[in-house]
């Protein structure tokens, strides 16, 4: 219930939005009309297609995006036409006739009550191709609501929370619908100019289908925003984060904090979801009964996952023979992590021995309501979940709790040991897996315009088509550009020529990129900068000391090392050859 208001209330908030202006036209258009036959159902219609369309979008894939497109066009024709009714009365008449003719027909043989809800009909069709043409701007509670409806896969609680949202907007456009009314009753009264009003919201209705149809509605607008909801929707989340709901969706994105989530004791939840095994044959939660059992949800490409591997690595080793069982559990976040031989080639190189259960489809996370990468899930040997910890840190505290729950499986067995695993481990880890630095001042970004925030000019990222960018002058801390030809996607930024380029100005001492190509494809080789220059001494793991790399494959690669942490650095990578995939810039 939580997050439904939260949804509605950010629905709410778009009508300050700037992508809220191209859907304005269409909806006051009928401000002239009774609002229950003509306003209340174009609003239903818009609704219910933005979460129809929204719904794929989260939990489908590319057809569901490529059928929108080809539903884009029918909407786009179809109020073309509504417009040019308004403009040209002679020629809504001559639409109309044939329909005017069907209902005398009709009403001739004595049944009128076919047609007799035509207006509610006719607005119902026209809010459904609204629907199909609005893109709200993606703030933090959208954000949110997607990334969660692509965790859970498809149910009824995503479709609910988008229908939320929807109806939030709805109700907005509802008052602005409402009071335009009244507007346009004034004008009729007091300066008898209605048709030329009419006239007028035509024109405005097929100017907003020009530019959606050349795509201006996702740029120029944003950058004519005279507001931003963005710190309001933050608050709002930050008032309901608290409920576990709320902490569900919003720890999706890795930043969880360290501090343990309240927990409940729960039993062991269902292995059967796995759709593949590595280092073990399938196992059940059965097969793990009298083990004290440590389950790992991570996914490869999470910085925070890697930086918490020496540790999960150091007590399965310690203490296996004691009566750990450490799981990992495999949940993706990119499409790219779905890949089982992604995966297997990823548990290999990062040296894991232990099982790891491919949760492709999340359903194991959802058996045990995970809320984060990583998450750590302690389970003793009766099976019941006895407590989690949700991001990095916390170490000792863990170990200390799997040293208690093994002596409690001991003493319930009556099992003597003549040396029991004690102290704490003592790790470093290396490369990406080495603990973060100093204070890091700036947080995980992603690129696709899904999620994407920070990006300068603020708006200005082309949803799913190639756009050359002109990169920004001056770079605030936390805020990041492009430069050359871009096709900024869903979940990433591909590089659609050579000479591509993104910059960033970041406070830390690690900054990492997640990045890919196309499989099979050429290697794509990059050069970084730091503050102008080549790295040097400075240089990642990935990269050599003048700055120049490869992407070889869909990973995590640290570009940046600095010998201390130390004030603002501006970081530039330019891609050389086309096709790298950009999906997220984390920091350490």
């Amino acid at each position: 219930m939580t997050l439904l208001i939260l949804a509605f209330l950010g629905g709410v908030l778009t009508i300050v939005s700037p992508c809220i202006l191209p859907v304005l036209p269409f909806v006051l258009a009928r401000a002239d009309r009774p609002f229950l036959k003509n306003g209340l159902p174009m609003l239903l219609g818009m609704a219910l297609a933005f979460t129809a369309v929204a719904t794929l979008a989260a939990v489908g894939g590319g057809w569901a995006v490529e059928a929108n497109e080809y539903g884009r066009f029918a909407a786009l024709a179809l109020l073309a036409a509504f417009a040019l009714t308004l403009m040209f009365p002679a020629l809504a008449d001559r639409l109309s006739r044939p329909l005017v003719a069907l209902g005398a027909r009709i009403a001739a043989s004595g049944d009128g009550g076919a047609l007799k809800d035509h207006a509610f009909t006719s607005s119902l069709v026209l809010g459904a191709a609204t629907g199909l043409l609005w893109a709200p701007c993606a703030g933090p509670v959208l954000g949110l609501i997607f990334t969660g409806a692509a965790i859970q896969g498809a149910n009824v609680g995503s479709s609910l929370l988008l229908l939320a949202y929807a109806g939030g907007a709805a109700t907005s456009l509802a008052l602005s619908l409402l009071v335009g009314g009244h507007v346009y009753a004034l004008l009729r009264r007091s300066l008898g100019v209605s048709q030329w009003a009419r006239r007028g919201m035509g024109a405005a209705v097929l100017a907003g289908v020009a530019l959606i149809a050349t795509g201006l509605d996702t740029g120029l607008l944003s950058q004519l925003s005279l507001s931003s909801t963005s710190k309001i929707e933050q608050k709002l989340i930050a008032v309901l984060e608290a409920t576990p709901e709320a902490v569900a969706v919003a720890a999706a994105g890795h930043q969880a904090s360290p501090t343990p989530a309240p927990w409940n004791e729960s039993t062991f939840a269902p292995l059967a979801g796995a759709t593949g095994w590595i280092n073990s044959p399938a196992l059940t939660s059965a097969d793990l009964r009298g083990k004290v059992v440590l389950v790992d949800f991570w996914t490869y490409s999470c910085i925070n996952c890697l930086r918490t591997l020496p540790y999960i690595r150091a007590w399965a080793d310690k203490y296996r023979g004691a009566g750990l069982v450490v799981l990992g559990v495999h949940s993706p976040e990119f499409a790219f992590e779905k890949n089982p031989d992604n995966v297997r080639r990823a548990v290999k190189d990062l040296g894991i021995t232990y099982p790891v259960a491919v949760d492709r489809r999340h359903a194991i996370w959802r058996g045990f309501q995970n809320q984060a990468w990583p998450a750590l899930h302690f389970v003793d040997a009766q099976g019941n979940v006895r407590h989690q910890v949700l991001g990095e840190g916390q170490y000792e505290e863990s170990e200390r709790l799997i040293q208690k729950l093994l002596a409690e499986a001991d003493k319930a067995t009556g099992a003597t040991r003549a040396t029991r695993p004690s102290g704490l481990v003592s790790v470093q880890g290396e490369g990406v897996q080495a603990a973060p630095g100093g204070q890091v001042l700036s947080g995980e970004t992603y690129v696709g315009h899904e999620r994407a925030q920070g990006f300068v000019p603020a708006g200005g990222l082309q949803a799913d088509r190639r756009h050359s960018y002109e990169p920004a002058s001056i770079l605030p801390l936390n805020r990041w550009t492009l430069g050359g030809e871009w096709t900024v996607e869903a979940e990433r930024a591909v590089a659609a020529g050579a000479g591509a380029r993104l910059a960033y100005r970041f406070r830390a001492r690690d900054l990492h990129l997640v990045l890919g190509r196309e499989p099979g494809a050429s290697a794509v080789h990059f050069r970084i900068l730091i503050d102008g220059k080549p790295p040097l001494a400075s240089h990642g793991t990935d990269v050599n000391a003048d700055g120049s790399g490869v992407i070889d494959a869909h990973r995590l690669y640290q570009l940046v090392r600095l010998p201390a942490w130390a004030g603002d650095h501006l970081f530039e990578i330019e891609f050389l050859d086309p096709g790298a995939h950009v999906y997220a810039v984390t920091f350490g």
